[in-house]
């Protein structure tokens, strides 16, 4: 038995939405449409978008506070007003509707699939713009989202410096793509812990070092660290470094994705 995806349920539930609103707005009508009749029609990329906002509309209604906001109104005004902030009536909607079906139902279930792929594409561009501000809120890495090495202005420099006070045990992630063409020897990131107070002449920590696979392919890389109870700490380094010195275009490296996040201990 096939299971039931998400897909197949958004088109049930659009299905049923639409034949609803056929019912809805109807009028009595039997004789067969002709090509005159199509021209009175609504054209198809606006019906798409209308039937998009409806469908978007539904969904909204079920939420509490919109449900309480809406009440005043019955699903029928609902629709209606919809139908008109597009700039048509409940007759041409119902016309529109009524041609498909009976005529083109096949072209209808078309018009469903392209209304489907946007709703998923909506739903696709929230889910990462909601996940953006989770990383955001849970994130405690101060510099650049991503780097280029080499830089198009000349800036290749990946260090990074940060100031931690909550303890607790720290992951720096990030996705590094190290390129064939790159000449660096034994690329790897160079981190280290200290005392705020004691940058230059304190005790480093040095942590475990992730070396790089040079394949021109994005990997990810974790370091940890323990920040101690009552003692702020000073992590600093280069996400990118090497053992010789290869200048500007000898060096090819993008690192993104990166993340500075505090929680449970590695296992």
């Amino acid at each position: 038995m096939r299971k039931t995806s998400y897909s197949d349920i958004k088109m049930t539930r659009l299905t049923c939405l639409v034949f609803f609103i056929v019912l809805i707005i109807s009028v009595s009508c039997s004789e067969k449409k002709s090509d005159q009749d199509k021209q009175k029609i609504i054209p198809e990329k606006d019906l798409i978008s209308l039937l998009t906002d409806i469908h978007l509309a539904d969904g909204l209604l079920i939420l509490p506070k919109i449900n309480q906001w809406a009440s005043s109104l019955d699903s029928i005004t609902s629709y209606i007003q919809i139908i008109e902030k597009h700039g048509y009536t409940k007759e041409m909607m119902d016309k529109t509707m009524k041609y498909y079906f009976v005529n083109d139902p096949k072209r209808l279930s078309k018009i469903y699939d392209q209304v489907l792929v946007i709703l998923s594409e909506m739903e696709s561009r929230t889910d990462k713009e909601s996940l953006v501000l989770i990383n955001r809120g849970f994130n405690k890495w101060p510099g650049k989202e991503f780097y280029s090495v080499p830089g198009l202005a000349g800036i290749d420099s990946t260090v990074f410096d940060v100031t931690l006070y909550k303890s607790g045990y720290y992951t720096l992630a990030f996705s590094a793509s190290l390129f064939p063409d790159d000449l660096s020897v034994n690329p790897r990131t160079l981190a280290y812990t200290c005392s705020p107070d004691s940058i230059d002449n304190g005790k480093k920590q040095y942590l475990r070092s992730a070396e790089f696979i040079k394949d021109g392919r994005p990997h990810d890389y974790k370091l940890f660290f323990t920040l101690p109870e009552g003692k702020s700490r000073h992590p600093k380094g280069w996400l990118y470094n090497y053992e010789n010195r290869p200048d500007g275009f000898n060096k090819h490296i993008r690192i993104e994705n990166i993340m500075l996040t505090s929680g449970n201990a590695p296992e």
